[in-house]
């Protein structure tokens, strides 16, 4: 189910439900949000720090709850990630949000809210945060990107090719995030609806023996078998270990050479200054040639 795409004047509510954030990038979101027309409010702990959270756990769920609930809320933007979902998500009802389902933006930690909506068959925005919102021009394509899909027109990316890349064509739901969160999630009630879906991965600063354990850990855990393609987004700070024998990528073509699903490399999402946003939960076309990839709605 795709929500209700924006209008002018509908109201898109702020929440920081897990890192703690540094104002200025509210206010800067508060600005950008306005200048499309939306009115903007904000959680009442949106701005709080507890230690490296942005609240107690308390103060966290009844912000991102009352966001969740609010018929008049049609968009909920995730101020940051970093950590502290996993803490909350099971403490959430989602019943008036199944009820009247409305856009949630975010990446990083805000993988697992995606993995929760996609599981109740919803879709959702893996996107840029407030900081870019505050330091990118009105004119970025990630900006602008972000607006268009919350207006009503969804993208069709076309990428260069990758040396690693895997031919082939799939279609499916596209889910995933943050790799390291996706591997937290396995086993659990927020674990993903992998059959015959497209998976897509990121990661930021983990070792590249970290992110080979995690890719086997999607493999024993039989999640790799059901999927329909890969699509391997910026595996950021994750510096080389000329002990493993191999890259980043080659670790991950390694972990998936026994199946034949198509496999795309470097495709341009994660935690990266150019991030394009992606509708988590919604059906896409994924075509992998020899010279380019293109991904579409």
């Amino acid at each position: 189910m795709t929500p209700p795409f924006l209008l002018p004047n509908d109201q898109i509510r702020i929440v920081s439900p897990s890192g703690a954030i540094d104002p200025i990038y509210i206010d800067g979101a508060i600005k950008a949000l306005t200048s499309w027309g939306l009115q903007v409010t904000e959680g009442e702990f949106s701005r709080a720090e507890y230690g490296r959270f942005a609240g107690t756990t308390k103060q966290r769920i009844a912000d991102l709850q009352a966001a969740l609930d609010d018929t008049e809320v049609k968009a909920i933007l995730c101020s940051r990630g970093g950590y502290g979902v996993a803490q909350i998500i099971d403490k959430l009802d989602f019943t008036k949000f199944i009820a009247n389902p409305k856009w949630l933006i975010g990446f990083s930690d805000i993988t697992i809210l995606h993995n929760a909506i996609s599981n109740l068959g919803i879709a959702s925005i893996h996107g840029i945060m407030a900081k870019h919102l505050t330091e990118l021009p009105a004119t970025s394509e990630l900006v602008q990107g972000l607006k268009d899909i919350l207006f009503g027109t969804l993208p069709h990316y076309k990428i260069p090719a990758h040396e690693l890349n895997r031919i082939g064509n799939a279609q499916g739901k596209l889910i995933g995030g943050n790799l390291s969160v996706l591997a937290g999630m396995i086993g659990t009630p927020f674990d993903l609806p992998y059959d015959g879906n497209i998976l897509f991965i990121e990661e930021i600063a983990e070792k590249p023996y970290h992110i080979d354990r995690m890719m086997q850990n999607l493999r024993l855990s039989g999640a790799l078998a059901k999927i329909s393609g890969l699509v391997v987004g910026q595996f950021s700070y994750c510096d080389e270990d000329p002990l493993m024998k191999m890259s980043i990528a080659e670790i991950i073509a390694e972990a998936v050479k026994e199946y034949h699903f198509p496999v795309c490399f470097n495709f341009p999402a994660g935690h990266v200054d150019y991030n394009l946003p992606l509708v988590m939960g919604e059906k896409v076309k994924l075509a992998i040639y020899k010279s380019d990839t293109s991904l579409t709605y």
